[in-house]
């Protein structure tokens, strides 16, 4: 008889923790409306960290599960950055920093993106705060040049006259921003 009856309650758990949504895999959010972000951004002097990344990038899909996703998921991240994902083949527009609807590869044009993954960051008006970093090269040390390249974001954004460099990752010096 417990036999009979393990078996639909057994059924029926597995069914509700698939419909709850607990067997999906977290993803770094993507970006729709980056006005939104960016005021977002501006209130919690925070810098948006934009992940450029397209569906078929092994690389890209390698920056989020050993990289991007455990910092979501770990909690530490909170009061340092927004993280938002442009794939460049999902075909939605994207709301940019002026209002105005975009498409994917446009607003990846604007920041001359020529590669994936590519990881932006910028201020809430959506001006380049430090260097890029393109690909992953040597995963093994990319975990320390990333957050030297968050905390290089934050000091511009919350310390701009004492703004240097952090570790290896320098302030973007072009002048305009991007």
């Amino acid at each position: 008889m417990w036999l009979r009856l393990y078996k639909p309650v057994l059924a029926g758990c597995a069914f509700l923790w698939l419909v709850s949504g607990a067997g999906a895999e977290p993803a770094v959010p993507a970006a729709t409306d980056l006005q939104r972000d960016g005021r977002e951004a501006l209130d919690r002097q925070l810098p948006i960290v934009l992940e450029i990344s397209t569906a078929g990038c092994a690389y890209c899909r390698q920056l989020e599960q050993e990289f991007l996703v455990p910092m979501l998921l770990s909690g530490d991240y909170t009061d340092k950055l927004i993280l938002r994902r442009l794939s460049l083949d999902s075909g939605s527009p994207v709301t940019g920093f002026d209002g105005q609807p975009l498409a994917t590869v446009t607003l990846a044009g604007r920041y001359r993106t020529r590669m994936t993954p590519t990881l932006v960051f910028m201020d809430g008006h959506g001006r380049e705060l430090t260097e890029r970093i393109v690909g992953i090269n040597t995963p093994e040390l990319f975990g320390g040049y990333l957050d030297a390249c968050i905390d290089t974001a934050l000091q511009v954004i919350r310390n701009p006259a004492g703004t240097r460099a952090v570790a290896g990752c320098r302030p973007w010096t072009n002048g305009t921003g991007n």
